[in-house]
């Protein structure tokens, strides 16, 4: 294909993705937004009044970033999961591999798709957070490569996710056996300096603590963890899962058989 025509390609399944979960926003864009809500309500105005501060702020400042970034991560990887897999229960993914499209640009497109839900989310859940807290950005740079970083590898591992499913049942069993135990341990609620050294040192093989804490860095200037550190540990996720995704979709793994 030439350049051009492959700059059409990826146009075009992106406008389709953000298309998709802009069409159905009541489902796929307030949802989120409500939770989120009374997140800030709930664990930051009534229990966050009872706890004080952590980390020199009040507890809603603390827990805010990490509202934000387990948005981000659970929309960006339904958006992609979900997308994908319907495509691949409707047949309809089947054009796409007939076409002259390159694989990598089906995984790009629909990765970026679900990026675009999740920071889409997440600037909602920001704004909705400025009604309860006050937050000063301490490094904009950090903040948004961070939170851009997160947003790639969930839609990553959404799309692998999407590739192996066999049944809608089987989309959900990562995000509720897996995501949500990482996000709700990643740090979101509290700092791991709270815990026993042991379970401290637990905490620190989870991949979303280090997204948590870099994100909380760039908004706040706390962390528990080195966010240099943290920055490495996504990008080498981001460079395994799309390898890994494009594999699959070279072989036609899930899909053609």
């Amino acid at each position: 294909m030439k350049n051009s025509e492959i700059w059409i390609a990826f146009y075009t399944i992106l406008i389709k993705e953000i298309r998709r979960f802009t069409r159905i926003w009541p489902q796929t864009l307030l949802p989120p937004a409500i939770t989120m809500t009374l997140y800030f309500a709930i664990f930051g105005n009534l229990i966050g009044e009872r706890i004080g501060t952590m980390g020199g702020f009040s507890y809603m400042q603390y827990i805010v970033p990490g509202l934000i970034m387990m948005s981000v991560i659970t929309n960006s990887y339904s958006n992609v999961s979900s997308s994908f897999f319907s495509a691949k229960f409707q047949l309809s993914v089947q054009e796409l591999l007939v076409s002259p499209t390159p694989n990598w640009v089906i995984l790009v497109g629909y990765t970026l798709g679900g990026v675009a839900r999740g920071l889409l989310v997440g600037l909602a859940v920001t704004v909705l957070s400025l009604f309860f807290t006050h937050l000063a950005l301490e490094n904009i740079v950090m903040t948004i490569v961070v939170v851009l970083l997160t947003s790639i590898m969930f839609s990553l591992g959404g799309f692998v996710n999407a590739i192996y499913a066999r049944s809608f049942d089987d989309v959900s069993i990562v995000p509720t056996f897996i995501l949500t135990p990482l996000t709700y341990l990643g740090g979101v609620f509290y700092s791991i300096d709270l815990l026993p050294e042991f379970w401290q040192n637990v905490s620190l093989l989870n991949p979303v603590l280090y997204m948590v804490n870099a994100f909380r860095y760039g908004v706040l200037g706390v962390s528990d963890i080195n966010v240099y550190w943290a920055l490495v540990i996504v990008s080498l996720f981001i460079v395994a899962l799309f390898s890994y995704g494009l594999r699959l979709l070279n072989q036609g793994k899930g899909i053609r058989n």
